[in-house]
């Protein structure tokens, strides 16, 4: 395993005695657990960023365009998809 740069971070008195808690159900470190944390957090915290920057992409190219489809048409769709079935994205249009 691959060691970065070391950080320092402060738990209040509680928290650190929930932590120390549950590494030793896990029977792993109390390091272990706060690393594997801060992965899940900057992984989860990344997609949402991806997803804004998506939605933000989306829009201004509604803005630039007029393209679209109705609320109804892709709430269809996305039904469909859910439900198992192989379809096309609906046509935008201005």
């Amino acid at each position: 395993m691959a060691t970065g740069s070391p950080k320092s971070l402060k738990l209040d008195p509680a928290t650190a005695e929930r932590l120390n808690r549950l590494a030793g159900v896990r029977e792993r470190s109390p390091h272990y657990l706060m690393v594997q944390a801060v992965q899940q957090y900057v992984e989860r915290e990344e997609i949402f960023e991806q997803a804004k920057q998506s939605a933000l992409d989306a829009w201004n190219a509604y803005e630039a365009t007029g393209m679209h489809v109705t609320a109804a048409e892709a709430d269809a769709w996305l039904a469909k998809l859910e439900a198992g079935e192989i379809v096309d994205v609906p046509e935008c249009r201005s």
